[in-house]
């Protein structure tokens, strides 16, 4: 089973929040996840390690916190196996990390908010992926996935969505809602189940499955081809 790397160079953007979304949607499904946290900086609590530390780890699934540059491939090709999938949570810099974890990857995962600045950013990281692309001489897979966007689209994020498109940029659909229960998973831990309900918590519930199915949809596409 494959590798999803999730990547880019902003923060704020939801990398940790799609890497707890798809993690704990995938466990539920039955399969095996292993959770690379490579976002980190020397000194500051991780994403991840708030997550980990706000309730139980669901089963299914197999965290490691910190992940360096050296162990990376390493801890990578460990996670593989049949039914089973890895997530790496990258950091946000362009470095000998990131692209050592993208190489090996199934598919890369661009969390961008509908925001012109994520836009221009989130940019950077498909570019990454282009020079990764150029350096292994084979295709690496990626897509773009929104989050935070509303229920109902304002005028600038149709524009930006249309733009990616007509740049040949896949995009993830449905993307990632701006949900008060994707932000409760830093402070209950657990997943959308385990946790007290939120404010819409069914409709958050769905999202996040239909989000989890589309990206198991595109990896099964790109298995196809």
């Amino acid at each position: 089973m494959p590798t999803i790397v999730i990547s880019s160079p902003k923060g704020g953007a939801g990398k940790s929040t799609a890497a707890v979304i798809l993690g704990t949607e995938l466990a539920a499904m039955g399969i095996e996840v292993t959770m690379l946290d490579c976002d980190f900086v020397t000194g500051r609590e991780t994403a991840l390690e708030v997550w980990a530390g706000a309730g139980d780890t669901p089963a299914g699934i197999t965290l490691k916190h910190r992940v360096g540059e050296a162990e990376v491939i390493r801890e990578i090709k460990a996670g593989e196996g049949d039914g089973k999938v890895v997530i790496v949570d990258l950091g946000g810099a362009a470095s000998r990390l990131a692209t050592r974890a993208i190489s090996q990857a199934d598919l890369v995962l661009v969390p961008m908010r509908p925001t012109s600045l994520d836009v221009k950013i989130g940019a950077a990281a498909i570019q990454m992926v282009a020079e990764e692309e150029e350096t292994l001489g084979r295709s690496i897979p990626f897509v773009v996935a929104l989050s935070a966007t509303k229920a109902i689209k304002s005028k600038a994020q149709r524009g930006l969505t249309e733009s990616l498109i007509a740049e040949g940029v896949e995009i993830i659909d449905p993307p990632l809602m701006e949900r008060g229960a994707f932000a409760a998973f830093f402070e209950f831990g657990g997943d959308l189940r385990s946790m007290p309900p939120q404010g819409s918590h069914d409709a958050a519930v769905e999202n996040a499955r239909q989000f989890a199915e589309a990206v198991l949809q595109r990896l099964a596409r790109e298995a196809d081809e």
